[in-house]
């Protein structure tokens, strides 16, 4: 294939190829230079255009196929346009002696059709270069038109059609020539030839005036009687004929105009040809009269459906305003269509013209118009259905019968009001939400209207209506509830009239239909309908003229019921078994007497009431699976049998009373066939008593009379139910079924034997199907014999359909028999059929027998016939004489592929070239033979699979080969086709997405996304969606290139959006819900990979999708728009029909931009923070000038506004929650222009407004609750400080809350109660995260220091308001609400407690609901609960420790005592009462309940959050736990109990095992930490209270404390055991070499990272927790746990004590250290025992820190500061007799020594400071040793600095602490030894003096150090006078250095004192101000 890649064709090569692949290599050569010449050098080109040209025309007689044809012209003319055009007339002159050649020969053929399509490639490229010649050429094309055979006909039309394309206006003089000549040929037996023809005409009327003026009547006759007959394709063509030559004629195009004085057709005329052709088909006005009656004149039906389809492309041709301006008369004329007699002969007829004018009203309405002009279009609907009302009810009420042709009227006034009601319905529902000013403007009454349609005297026109006020029901829910009542009460008022009756059960019943669609539902209390519905059957008998719509009525109404699901039907079941036992006789007996008795009127209502009741049942069983017991579907089966048995008396009953019952009597037999296929099958084996009275009906079924759908639908609902049932039967009945099938099938005859036969091979399939379902087989040899013969005799039957259904069925046998030799038995019948037969049936049927055989058999178990078949099948397809034949021959052998999977690997290549060989030569108007061949190439690149990537010779040639038959099939004109060849092209890019090339592929897509075809449009974006998610990038290029230089541009109006903005333009017009996700997924990948780099596009995007809600038209940004006005102006004159305004965006596009939004701030946030912070970006500016979401903050808060305010519900539900999203992540994002405040500040006028309106009275609870959501988000984000603007938004939040407290019966009620639940919960939900907030706010303004207020100065004016606003501003608003919140907040956690009880405590549940929720809604309630109670449960723990532990008062007696009193609750405890009555509960009492509810809870969530659960909701239970044990009241509560301590650590536990956040973590050790603090208060106020009464022995007050005596700790009882499981976890989890286990696995690296920030504080806090744990037990307790303790804190220790650059301590190191201070002050019983433990403990825990604290090379820097402290922390605490030992003491003494020579200063100094404590220890014993043997090198190291005097602050800080521990020396010293011990220190300090030169050039350092020493011998002189003067006097040098540094020194001093100013006022707090903001 690679040397086909030249610019010149290869012939070497070509000759060495064998014959069979040189078209391959040709096409594959066309391919090449057709990409090529485009991109080639022009001198190249023309260099070796005589070569080319050369070689191409050779190719023209040498017989191409029609691709390779096709490609040829294209290149031929190619060439000529780029190169040279001297020899084109030459070549020109070559094609048409070609064709005027009289060869006729076949082989001839394809050189005469290369010719032809050479010349039309020429006019089309090169138009009027060739003018003179053209007379000449179409003259040669129209004569070998008349003796071409179709192929032929078909390609001359495409080509003149072309040369018509090329010219334009110049061919005029031929128009006529070609006029005549191929009009006749648009009735050709050859649907290829009538589609080239349609689009050749097509062509002509562009330019040719007379088609649609003079000749208009007849090209309308001619498409009409083109449409007889015809197949989808001529359809499309024709009828796209019909609707722009129709066009044309009505607005004629500009240009063609000027030229010619023209006479317009108007409306009326040009719509009375279109409905002639609707009406009366092709035979048209030329019959006579006469003719006309004698045919009977029903229209074909194909004629119907082509001008149906020429409607809707007459009016999209003319566009949406066109529409907007004529609807009402475009309305009325197809109105017209579906009223006359003509189009309503027969009722199928009827149905079916009816569903062609709602297809011209959908496919028109539906798309081309806008929101506001369907509203418009809406309005005239109704008012059409209004007049035809009238119409109707003057009839109606005309009693003296003047008005003879009323009834006809009224008959015809069905049709017309189904078809306006139907395209009403369509038109709200698809409006949804923002119908509602149709409903809500008075004058257009449609509610009215539609109602009245209810009384219509024809049923199709009621049930109509009642669908269409569902529809507009389930738009606008809002009015759900008030239509039912509104039919309920006309119900009851108007009982007497039959229609009334009737009518108003159809609309309730829908209106109960449509409840599953409205998320909010409808009150509970609406289910009542049943009591309507008894009373309707109960009256039924009163009346003989009402009895029969009564008994339907009330039967539909239970039926209707049912849908509403087991929470409603619950309540009224046993009511309905009632009732449906009272339906049917009790007994065979009673069944026999009713036989003899009645009238046919009785019968008539008797089996209405039971088709009703059995209606009613399927309805139950398919709605109310749960409720389904074996119990209730016992007592359903009574009824039932007893129908069973009735239906073998109907025919009975029928030939007594006549054959109108017929249709009841199939009725009851449909619904029961319904029901028993919903049961399961065990439940009615009895019933095979009598099989044939059930099934066997069917094949001698007599065909209902009365309305056909009923008849079908009986049929099929019996082979459902056979398919069901036959699994189940014995084999007997088996085989006597399948033997009765083969007698009716040998007795009827005729028609009828082909309709008996399909439904009986139906049942068949139906049935076989059902048994591989049961996985049972299908029975004994003779029943698998009597299939089989039924089977094989259809497999020649001359009807496809039959002979498909005998496929299927062999293939599914086998599938059921599963047994080798049945299958070869079945394969070798075929294979011997398939090499003897000839005709065409069997040869069709026979080779899908085999596809089938293999595809249910699968590979593995039809292996062995594999060879075989594929062999067979390969040669059918081959046989060009039957297209039948290929077509299904390539099938079944696509199907074989599919099934055969690997296995099939060893025959790819010969079937890849057969494929290969018939794309390249089966004519394309066989189109299926096509289809086929796609299928079968996309079965064999799924086989290949991933194989496809390698580079192995076989391989590359395999996948050239395929991406050949994808270029050829892209090329096809069908559309199927064109689907394969893309699904083809995804699959390829799925397994080598290398080698499918983008920059072809991508375009060709989409183009594809403009076409009129669905499927073209579902392929193309399916396979989009496919490519974006891996490249996204260079798809959205490759489209924009497209866009920039196409000439067909698919983008005519969104150029600049590229492709997004053609699938966002997509979005509005599509319906197809498959194709509607896939945009959106293709969009959400685009969004995915490309937003954050091309942020501002897709921002505006989003802007211009949601900115037309507001009426401005999409795409032209302001800017641009004043440039482009004149333009514009000029050129839409001329291109109206090109470029549509394109509608504005629908609702539903609307909101998927929101959710975009929504995307687009949370990629930002994960690429990139500076998206959200301005003053970083100032600074990232400079280094690249990216967009950053930050400065787009105005446009996304306008968007989420536009959203939030608009009509659409859905629209403002994802606009609150971009409003949300975006206050969240810019809550914190400070204003550079402005210090100390947030950028959103300047936002909160828009918050406000987006969030009033969802407040109002009349929106839906689900949105209200969104609001409140954003609300408290918004208070709580602490963007807005001045408590006036937060007013605004928190005053929505205290009216709702009123609503709140209005109670639960209040208000009338639209929706479901639990969605009142929803609401009323997030208004709670709400306040407590505004409460948390606040009280944090306050918590955090008491722990700061009071700023002092400082002078405002004018330029701090801006800021001066920030400051003064007090502390606790939040809690001020929150503050009046709290005694009501507190109370609703505690119902709602009590409701909340007592639904998350498990099932089997159901009945503990009070009966009639909670405080927020009823019974009924119980299961809905629950998920709103479960959204908001962490929040509430946080509130309520902050208020009950604030202040709630005093409020006393149950909250029931609370609600009646204020009504609304703002008084502060904790003043009511006060002044109670004492006669309180004894019912209310003390206050303990009060808070003991609180207590178990919020700990039970917190228990009953923490011990298995669901793991999709928010972290938010698992931190707010755990702060709430944390907040509450701050109260004393509940810390006794928890302590009291030890068990419920033990409990909730266990729970903490499992919750750390799950969940990793550092955050919850945290969390939960503070938790841990109260509860400890709590045990530990309680034990100590225990012990103190035995020593105040110390009468008893000191003895039991040791031994308190878990471990008494023994010391043993019980898991599972003891609270210390189960804190240190939970602490040890964590440890473990951070500091994994603390378990032996993990230090000693082979996996364990030795190197410990560092500890993160957070995991640092974690480690701290469990430190600190693990030393309070001691405290919690008796000293034999003590003994238990401490080695644990110990060895965990000294080990931490080890760990942790790294030292840092800056000196600090890590917090796990402060916490150890503070842990060892605790434990070793532990107050220890000095019992002997313990006594010995603890000595040897604390030594050992003392000799491990010496032992970690000596350096180790490997390690990283030990911190030797902490190791210090933590020895002098023993030498401090712990008595001498423990650590006096000799060992120890060396130890320590080295470490010190080893402190004082470091070279560290810090060390040093640090040393120093803890020496100088140890020193001053009271008990001399344990110091002097030390001060033995440290003192001496202190001097040597401070006597040495005189020398090498400090250079850093540092380093004179450890002088300066080193003679601080001198003096303290000193101090300590007797009198008798001072003099030798000031003798040390004076000469040092003085020795630190400078003289004065040296002072004037020392350092600042030197200089400090210098004023230290004077100093200090300043202050001992006087301290030691007499010694001080013996030291001075034994060395006078050192006086004179001394007297002279204090004179300079008084000196300095004076002259400062001079130069100093008096020192200001506030200047100390300045200063402090700026610290304390830190």
């Amino acid at each position: 294939m690679e040397l086909a890649h030249s610019l010149l064709l290869n012939e070497e090569a070509l000759a060495q190829i064998t014959e069979a692949k040189r078209p391959v290599f040709i096409f594959e050569w066309l391919r090449f230079l057709d990409k090529v010449l485009v991109a080639a050098n022009k001198t190249d080109v023309k260099e070796k255009q005589k070569k080319l040209v050369e070689q191409l025309t050779g190719l023209i007689s040498s017989s191409p196929g029609p691709p390779t044809r096709k490609l040829l012209a294209k290149n031929l003319a190619a060439l000529y346009s780029i190169g040279d055009t001297f020899t084109v007339f030459q070549t020109l002159d070559k094609c048409n002696d070609i064709i005027k050649n009289k060869d006729d020969t076949a082989a001839y053929l394809p050189t005469k059709l290369a010719a032809v399509a050479c010349v039309g490639a020429f006019y089309e490229k090169m138009g009027r270069m060739l003018g003179s010649s053209f007379p000449e050429t179409v003259n040669n094309l129209l004569k070998s038109l008349k003796s071409a055979e179709s192929q032929g006909r078909s390609e001359i039309l495409m080509s003149l059609q072309k040369v018509l394309n090329g010219l334009g206006g110049a061919a005029a003089s031929c128009h006529r020539d070609i006029y005549k000549n191929a009009r006749s040929l648009l009735t050709d037996r050859s649907m290829a030839v009538r589609c080239a023809v349609a689009k050749c005409l097509l062509e002509l009327q562009n330019e040719a005036v007379f088609m649609w003026t003079a000749e208009l009547e007849n090209v309308a006759t001619l498409c009409f009687k083109a449409l007889e007959n015809s197949n989808y394709g001529v359809r499309v063509a024709v009828s796209k004929l019909l609707g722009t030559v129709m066009a044309t004629a009505l607005i004629p195009k500009q240009a063609t105009v000027m030229r010619q004085n023209v006479k317009r057709a108007t409306l009326e005329e040009v719509l009375e040809l279109m409905a002639t052709g609707f009406l009366r088909g092709g035979s048209g006005f030329l019959k006579s009269g006469g003719e006309m009656l004698k045919v009977g004149g029903s229209v074909n039906r194909e004629v119907r459906v082509g001008v149906t389809q020429a409607y809707v492309v007459f009016v999209t041709t003319l566009g949406g305003q066109w529409l907007e301006r004529n609807f009402a008369t475009f309305l009325s004329h197809v109105l017209d269509l579906v009223s006359h007699p003509r189009a309503t002969q027969t009722h199928v007829e009827a149905v079916y013209s009816r569903r062609c004018v709602s297809f011209i009203l959908r496919a028109t309405v539906g798309s081309l118009l806008g929101e506001k002009a369907q509203i418009a279009a809406a309005k005239d609907i109704c008012q059409a259905i209004g007049k035809q009302m009238k119409a109707v009810e003057a009839v109606v009420n005309d009693t003296n019968g003047e008005n003879k042709s009323g009834a006809a009227d009224v008959a015809a006034s069905q049709h017309v009001m189904v078809c306006a009601l139907q395209e009403l319905g369509s038109l709200v529902q698809s409006l949804n939400a923002t119908a509602s000013p149709l409903i809500q403007e008075p004058s257009i009454g449609l509610l009215e209207t539609v109602t009245s349609v209810l009384l219509h005297p024809s049923m199709a026109a009621r049930l109509a209506a009642a669908w269409c006020l569902r529809c507009v029901a389930v738009a606008l829910p809002f009015q759900l509830t008030p239509f039912l009542d509104r039919c309920a009460e006309r119900l009851n008022n108007l009982k007497t009239s039959p229609e009334a009756v009737s009518g108003y059960s159809f609309a309730m019943a829908a209106l109960l239909g449509g409840v599953h669609q409205c998320p909010l539902g409808i009150p509970h209390a609406k289910g009542k309908v049943i009591s309507i519905a008894e009373d309707l059957l109960r009256t039924a008998a009163q009346n003989s003229r009402l009895s029969l719509q009564r008994t339907q009525a009330g039967w539909l109404l239970l039926g209707a019921l049912m849908t509403l699901g087991p929470s409603v039907v619950r309540y009224h079941l046993p009511k309905m078994l009632l009732l449906w036992r009272n339906v049917f006789p009790r007994s065979l007996k009673e069944l026999e007497a009713e036989k003899a008795r009645g009238d046919s009127f009785t019968w008539q209502v008797t089996l209405e009431g039971r088709a009703g009741a059995l209606c009613a049942m399927r309805s139950f069983v398919a709605h109310c699976p749960e409720l389904l017991t074996e119990d209730v579907i016992r007592k359903l089966m009574t009824p039932i049998e007893c129908a069973m048995t009735m239906m073998s008396h109907i025919p009975s009953v029928i030939k007594a009373h006549g054959a109108h019952l017929k249709a009841s009597a199939a009725m009851v037999r449909l619904r029961l066939y319904d029901i028993l296929a919903l049961l399961p099958p065990k439940t009615y084996e009895a019933l095979e008593h009598d099989p044939s009275s059930i099934y066997l009906r069917i094949p001698a079924g007599e065909a209902v009379p009365g309305p056909l759908p009923l008849g079908v639908s009986v049929i099929d609902a019996s082979v459902a139910l056979f398919g069901v049932v036959f699994p189940h039967v014995s084999y007997k009945h088996r085989l006597q079924m399948l033997d009765h099938f083969a007698e009716c099938v040998k007795q009827a005859k005729g028609v009828r034997q082909q309709a008996v036969q399909l439904n009986i091979f139906t049942a068949v399939l139906s049935a076989l199907k059902g048994l591989a379902e049961n996985k049972s087989t299908l029975g004994p040899e003779e029943v698998r014999k009597s299939a089989l013969t039924l089977v094989m005799g259809a497999l020649d039957n001359p009807n496809p359909i039959l002979r498909c259904a005998a496929g299927e069925a062999l293939g599914r046998m086998a599938q059921v028999v599963g047994e080798a030799t049945f299958i070869a038995r079945m394969a070798q019948f075929s294979f011997d059929k398939l090499k003897s037969a000839r005709d065409v049936v069997s040869r069709t049927g026979h080779s899908l027998a085999l596809g089938c055989l293999h595809r249910y058999v699968g590979g593995i178990g039809s292996g062995q016939h594999l060879k075989t078949s594929v062999s067979i099948l390969l040669a059918l397809a081959q046989d060009g004489t039957s297209p039948e034949v290929q077509t299904w021959s390539l099938h079944s052998l696509a199907l074989i592929v599919d099934s055969s999977g690997p296995m099939y690997r060893g025959y790819v290549e010969p079937t890849l070239s057969l494929v290969l060989t018939l794309l390249l030569t089966v004519p394309p108007s066989h189109t299926e033979v096509h289809q086929c061949l796609g299928r079968c190439l996309g079965a064999i690149i799924t086989t290949v699979g991933p194989e496809l990537q390698g580079n192995g010779a076989t391989i590359s040639t395999i996948r050239s080969s395929c991406l050949v038959g994808c270029a050829i099939t892209q090329d096809h004109s069908d559309s199927l086709v064109q689907a394969a060849a893309i699904s083809c092209l995804q699959q390829l890019h799925m397994f080598a997405p290398r080698h499918v090339n983008l920059s072809s592929l991508v375009p060709s897509l989409c183009v594809h996304l403009c076409s009129s075809h669905l499927l073209l449009r579902r392929a193309a974006v399916a396979c989009l969606r496919q490519l974006a998610q891996r490249e996204a990038a260079e798809v959205c290029e490759y489209a924009m290139s497209l866009a920039k230089n196409a000439d067909i541009n698919p983008f005519a109006p969104g150029a600049e959006t590229g492709l997004e903005g053609v699938l966002f333009g997509m979005l509005d017009r599509e319906t197809d819900r498959k194709l509607c996700s896939d945009i959106h997924d293709t969009l959400g990948h685009m969004l995915s990979s490309l937003a954050v780099e091309k942020l501002s596009h897709w921002l505006m995007l989003c802007k211009d999708v949601l900115a037309a809600s507001s009426g401005k038209c999409i795409g032209t940004n302001q800017m641009r728009s004043d440039e482009m006005d004149d333009d514009t102006m000029f050129t839409t004159l001329g291109e109206e029909d090109k470029s549509k305004p394109s509608v504005a965006p629908r609702w539903a596009t609307r909101v998927f931009a929101a959710d975009c939004l929504c995307r687009i701030i949370m990629l930002c946030e994960n690429a990139n923070k500076a998206h959200f912070d301005l003053a970083m970006l100032m600074a990232l500016l400079f280094l690249f000038s990216d967009d950053l979401l930050v400065l787009h903050l105005s446009d996304l808060i306008r968007m989420a506004f536009m959203a939030a305010t608009d009509h659409s519900n859905q629209l403002r539900m994802a606009g609150l929650q971009a409003l949300e999203d975006i206050i969240k992540k810019f809550a914190s994002v400070p204003e550079p222009e402005f210090p100390g405040h947030v950028i959103l500040e300047q936002y909160q006028a828009n918050v406000g407004a987006a969030l009033r309106p969802a407040f109002s009275q009349d929106t839906p609870s689900d949105i209200t609750a969104k609001a409140c959501q954003v609300c408290s988000t918004w208070i709580g984000s602490e963007v807005v400080s001045d408590l006036n603007d937060l007013r605004r938004v928190h005053n929505l939040l205290v009216s709702s809350l009123d609503k709140v407290q209005a109670g639960k019966g209040s208000s009338s009620q639209l929706y479901r109660e639990s969605a009142t639940t929803m609401e009323k919960l997030a208004v709670l939900k709400a306040w407590a995260e505004v409460y948390v907030v606040a009280m944090k706010i306050k918590k955090e303004a008491e722990t700061k220091p009071k700023r002092a207020i400082k002078n405002t100065d004018d330029d701090d004016e801006d800021f001066g308001t920030v400051d003064e606003l007090p502390p606790d501003s939040l809690i001020t608003l929150v503050q009046p609400e709290l005694p009501i919140l507190s109370r609703l907040w505690l119902a709602a956690l009590k409701d909340y407690a007592l639904l998350t009880l498990p099932a089997e405590f159901a009945s503990q549940l009070p009966p009639d609901g909670g405080a927020f929720y009823t019974p009924e809604t119980i299961d809905t309630a629950r998920l709103h609960y479960r959204n908001s109670w962490a929040p509430i449960l946080h509130a309520v723990a902050l208020w009950l420790n604030s202040a709630g532990f005093n409020a006393s008062e149950s909250p029931e007696e609370a609600a009646a005592a204020m009504p609304n009193s703002q008084k502060r609750a904790s003043s009511i405890m006060l002044n109670q009462a004492p006669g309180t009555p004894p019912a209310t509960k003390s206050l303990p009492e009060i808070n003991k309940d609180r207590m178990h509810l919020i700990l039970g809870v917190s228990i009953q969530f923490l011990c298995s959050p669901r793991p999709e659960e928010p972290v938010e909701h698992v931190t707010s239970c755990l702060q709430a736990l944390h907040t509450l044990l701050d109260s004393p009241c509940a810390r006794i509560h928890i302590a009291e109990d030890q068990l419920l301590g033990v409990e909730l650590l266990s729970v903490l536990h499992r919750l750390l095992l799950t969940w990793d956040p550092p955050s919850v973590q945290l969390l939960v050790t503070g938790v841990v930490q109260q509860i400890v603090r709590a045990a530990q208060d309680y034990l100590q106020e225990k012990r103190n209270t035995l020593n105040e009464d110390d009468i008893k022995e000191k003895e039991t007050c040791l031994v308190l404390g878990e471990g008494g005596e023994t010391g043993g700790l019980v898991p599972g009882k003891s609270l210390v055991f189960a804190a240190m499981e939970l602490l040890m976890f964590i440890l473990v989890r951070h500091m994994p070499h603390l378990s032996p286990k993990m230090s000693d696995s082979p996996s364990h690296v030795s190197a410990k990272p560092q500890l993160s920030e957070e995991s640092a504080r974690l480690v701290a806090a469990t430190v600190t927790i693990l030393s309070d744990l001691p405290s919690l037990c008796s000293p034999a307790g003590c003994m238990t746990i401490l080695p644990t303790i110990l060895f965990l804190i000294t080990r931490v220790l080890k760990e942790t004590a790294v030292k840092s650059v800056d000196n600090q301590v890590s917090p796990p190191v402060s916490a150890t250290l503070q842990a060892i201070k605790t434990i070793v002050t532990l107050p220890m019983a000095k019992t002997e025992e313990t006594h010995k433990q603890w000595t040897s403990l604390i030594r050992s825990t003392l000799a491990s820190v010496l032992e970690y604290s000596q350096p180790e090379g490997t390690k990283s820097i030990l911190d030797e500061v902490s190791m210090l402290t933590a020895i002098a922390l023993f030498l401090w605490s712990a008595s001498t007799e423990i650590i006096g030992v000799q060992s120890l003491q060396n130890g320590c003494i080295n470490r010190f020594k080893n402190a004082l020579n470091s070279c560290d200063p810090w060390v040093q100094a640090k040393c120093y400071q803890l020496l100088l404590s140890v020193f001053q220890h009271t008990n001399r014993a344990l110091s002097t040793p030390y001060i033995h043997s440290l003192a001496p090198i202190m001097v040597e190291k401070l006597k040495a600095v005189e020398g090498n005097r400090p250079n850093s602050n540092t380093e004179l800080l450890a002088v300066q602490e080193g003679i601080k521990v001198l003096e303290t020396l000193v101090a300590l010293g007797e009198e008798q030894n001072r003099v030798q011990l000031l003798a040390l220190l004076v000469p040092t300090l003085i020795s630190y003096l400078l003289n004065e030169n040296a002072f004037a050039s020392a350092s600042t350092i030197s200089k400090d150090l210098h004023e230290f020493a004077l100093q200090n011998l300043m202050h001992i002189g006087p301290l030691y006078p007499h010694a001080f003067k013996t030291v001075m006097g034994a060395a006078p040098e050192l006086k004179i250095r001394l007297e002279t540094a204090v004179r300079a020194s008084q000196a300095s001093k004076a002259k400062a004192a001079a130069r100093q100013p008096p020192p200001t006022i506030h200047s100390v707090p300045t200063i402090k101000l700026k610290t304390s903001f830190f």
